[in-house]
């Protein structure tokens, strides 16, 4: 059995295994490779924030236009659409208009916050996540009050809400790799001052 493992071990299905230190000798990176890495890790981490940032963006955007439609079609031909319909009896129609418009605010906000780049960018979104529990609370409500729950209109209480709450996430996962990027700067820099 030793040997049948010894042999395993020299075989060549090494090559399946992580290299660790003792197999290969290895050296420090001198200033220069530490700066073109901590470069190179910079621009990859600020194209992907671009990319992630745009992604959702126009995901939500799309959101917004389908509210839109939804918007117009309460306006010009009320109770017409199916999820409109359920509350025919318990609410008026400009209330669903104004809920509809305010949750196109919510999305609104939350890519406002994604895509602007100041400090105050997280503001937007968390404002985007209170106006979406306000707007979650009035479906929720006259949900509740329907004869039966439709489960296939949960969306509307939750679409804005869950919107801005993965805009929030978004924003804070790229906010803390940049975060991790500038931290592995400042270590470069001070291992060269001491």
């Amino acid at each position: 059995m030793k040997k049948l493992a010894r042999q395993w071990r020299n075989s060549e299905y090494d090559s399946f295994t992580l290299p660790t230190h003792d197999n290969e000798p290895t050296r420090p990176l001198d200033s220069q490779e530490q700066e073109e890495m901590v470069r190179s890790l910079e621009r990859s981490q600020a194209q992907q924030n671009r990319l992630w940032r745009t992604v959702f963006a126009t995901l939500f955007f799309c959101y917004i236009l389908f509210l839109l439609y939804s918007i117009f079609q309460q306006a010009s031909s009320p109770w017409e659409l199916q999820y409109h319909a359920y509350f025919m009896e318990e609410i008026h129609s400009w209330m669903i208009i104004s809920a509809d418009w305010v949750a196109v605010l919510v999305c609104s906000f939350a890519i406002i916050g994604l895509l602007h780049q100041s400090m105050h960018s997280r503001r937007w979104i968390e404002y985007a996540v209170y106006v979406g529990i306000s707007v979650a609370i009035f479906w929720l409500y006259y949900m509740l009050r329907l004869s039966r729950f439709q489960w296939d209109i949960i969306w509307l209480p939750f679409g804005p809400l869950s919107a801005s709450a993965v805009c929030l996430y978004v924003d804070h996962m790229l906010t803390e790799s940049s975060e991790e990027i500038r931290r592995l700067r400042g270590y470069m820099y001070t291992y060269k001052a001491s």
